[in-house]
């Protein structure tokens, strides 16, 4: 039951219910294609001649294309396959973070076009601008050979502004009350520009993806571990904001409040016991900062080392991972009994190690679960090959376009 703002609504116009049908239409193209009228017919479960009026409109648009013939005749003809068309502009995607700052390109439906780039983080903003301004060119012209740019979408490791575009707090980064979006629009004329924080991001990756087992499911909660830890929440199939975009900060609830120093000034934040650097700290007995850029040939020891170190049987190496694990799982027990969600995803260079640490995590989870079946909410992992903050970014440009239509 979901109660109609006074403040804040949309009426419906003689034109919504097929605008609505319209856009079923092409979640259902991009999510089953190559897909045919008569498929498409079935699916949303109406007659032949609604379909062909939904298809025109959609491909009059420019966002629907006709493809191959299928090979077998269906009542004596073949059908004609429907794509979404990707070839209508490219989308770039911006993944920052303390130590690199990756960049993919896509095509308008998020298919990846050449190599993943990465170049160092620049921590003053003025220069943060302009570096991204000098690869998002140089991207453009060398792997998308001059396409047009639909968008870009960037992904943010804290809290924004969506109003302003500003980054309010972004610890790893040290910046805090950032005005970033007007200056990036200064740099990159001409084109869209999204702003987004990395755990809603990766949120974000998961419920528009086409592949996987995120399609059916509207409660999910996305964790990425990494430098740091974000956190995206979506429920009823759309992601949770509250009223200044900073729902779901749960890397900086306190799991001790006299524990370790955290990046955002607090002490005891559960980043401050899971992140790369703490698991890292853990083992190497030393505080380690994502706060310095690195080069990749000179990056140091890294949660892939430590990880391979673990199977090699270094105990070291596994107790650390193994406290992280433990520390994890009680944290997902707090996000769980809080929200109760259908999935939990779990991203980030620590799902390397997720087949030596699963059972310690679920026994911590188990531990502080409220109910038997909150302490057996499924849990997936996404590797980092997988790219989710860059999914969630590519997302920021090309899903608007498949959202469903707001009324009341």
């Amino acid at each position: 039951m979901r109660k109609i703002n006074p403040n804040d609504f949309t009426l419906a116009t003689r034109g919504t219910s097929r605008e609505i049908n319209r856009q079923i239409a092409l979640t259902l193209i991009r999510t089953h294609q190559p897909v045919s009228r008569a498929d498409l017919a079935r699916l949303m479960e109406t007659n032949r001649a609604n379909i062909s009026v939904l298809v025109s409109d959609l491909m009059v648009e420019g966002l629907v294309r006709e493809g191959a013939r299928g090979s077998r005749s269906v009542r004596g003809r073949k059908p004609t396959f429907l794509y979404v068309n990707s070839h209508k502009g490219v989308a770039v995607a911006i993944d920052v973070r303390a130590s690199r700052t990756y960049m993919m390109v896509t095509d308008s439906i998020g298919r990846q076009i050449g190599e993943l780039i990465s170049f160092p983080t620049k921590f003053d903003p003025s220069e943060f601008v302009a570096s991204i301004g000098f690869q998002v060119r140089r991207a453009l012209r060398e792997v998308a050979d001059g396409a047009a740019c639909d968008g870009i979408g960037i992904v943010i490791p804290g809290m924004l502004d969506r109003k302003t575009g500003s980054v309010l707090h972004a610890p790893t980064l040290c910046w805090r009350n950032v005005s970033l979006l007007q200056p990036l629009k200064q740099e990159i004329k001409d084109t869209d520009i999204h702003l987004e924080n990395t755990g809603k991001a990766c949120a974000l990756s998961q419920i528009w993806s086409t592949r996987g087992d995120g399609i059916g499911l509207n409660d999910i909660v996305f964790v990425s571990v990494s430098d740091g830890v974000g956190v995206g929440v979506v429920m009823n199939g759309e992601l949770v904001r509250g009223k200044h975009n900073t729902a779901g900060e749960f890397g900086h609830a306190p799991l001790s409040i006299d524990g370790p120093e955290c990046s955002c000034g607090a002490k005891g934040c559960w980043e401050t016991y899971i992140s790369n650097p703490a698991t890292l700290s853990r083992y190497l007995g030393d505080g380690v900062t994502p706060r310095v850029p690195q080069a990749v040939e000179a990056a140091d020891f890294t949660i892939e080392d430590l990880v391979s170190r673990a199977r090699g049987r270094d105990s070291k190496a596994l107790a650390a991972l193994n406290l992280t694990a433990r520390y994890l799982g009680l944290g997902l027990a707090t996000i769980i009994n809080s929200l109760d969600p259908s999935q939990i995803y779990i991203g980030g260079e620590i799902t390397e190690a997720w087949d030596l640490i699963c059972s310690e995590v679920r026994s911590a989870i188990k531990e502080r679960a409220l109910t038997a079946e909150l302490g057996e909410i499924p849990i997936r992992t996404v590797p980092a090959i997988e790219h989710p903050r860059l999914r969630g970014a590519v997302a920021l440009v090309t899903a608007p376009a498949f959202a469903a239509p707001k009324v009341a």
